[in-house]
């Protein structure tokens, strides 16, 4: 338990920046980040949700970010070992960021899809390295090509967006580390948690048949589900 509550405390650590990153990153696709209505950056936030210049209720609600990058850390945690640590971190660090952001204006955004695609590269080369594990590091391509293939299809032929398509081949490369089997596993847990989502909101009548469903998290979320399972 000690590695959970350590993970835990380091997701509540890294929170203020999460929120403040995640309110500045929530706009509609071509706009430029936003800031406070005082004109204040959110650089950070506190739990409140409220910037400290004004007071003003800006970005996530409040205590959301904490609860969900506490509760993140202590599964990587449970799933954290040397030396593939550094990259599960790096993932679920950008993956808070990029649910919240997804959750609140529909889109996946280069400036979070894009350097979380080259972290994972670098990290997950260096982990192959140290590990000695060259054949494991050809499975991570390869399971960043077929997510990538596979998203990409399914975009063509669905209301897949060309965000998801982008986060695909990262996760794809993560649970590759771990085999072919989990790969399997994170990708269908993705898709079950995203009808189990969608029925949900039908049935509290949140959402419609043809609304939009953030797709984003339920794909991170499944890639959790993976690593855990195995670990």
């Amino acid at each position: 338990m000690i590695a959970e509550s350590v993970a835990a405390l380091g997701g509540l650590a890294a929170a203020p920046v999460l929120r403040g990153t995640a309110a500045r990153l929530s706009v509609p696709r071509g706009e430029a980040p936003r800031n406070c209505a005082c004109g204040r950056p959110p650089v950070w936030l506190p739990p409140t949700g409220r910037c400290p210049g004004c007071a003003a209720a800006f970005g996530p609600a409040p205590l959301g970010v904490e609860l969900v990058a506490a509760a993140t850390g202590a599964a990587v945690g449970a799933a954290v070992c040397w030396p593939i640590g550094p990259a599960l971190v790096w993932v679920a660090l950008l993956g808070v960021l990029l649910a919240f952001v997804d959750g609140a204006v529909h889109r996946l955004p280069d400036a979070l899809t894009l350097p979380l695609a080259g972290g994972t590269a670098v990290l997950l080369a260096l982990a192959a390295l140290l590990d000695h594990r060259a054949g494991t590091l050809t499975r991570c391509l390869l399971g960043a090509l077929a997510l990538l293939l596979f998203y990409g299809l399914l975009s063509l032929l669905g209301p897949l967006g060309w965000g998801d398509v982008k986060l695909a081949p990262t996760l794809g490369a993560l649970l590759a580390w771990y085999g072919w089997r989990p790969l399997l596993q994170g990708t269908v847990a993705g898709f079950l948690l995203a009808a189990a989502w969608g029925t949900v909101l039908l049935l509290t009548g949140r959402a419609k048949a043809k609304d939009p469903l953030p797709f984003g998290p339920c794909m991170l979320l499944g890639a959790l589900v993976g690593v855990l399972a195995a670990g």
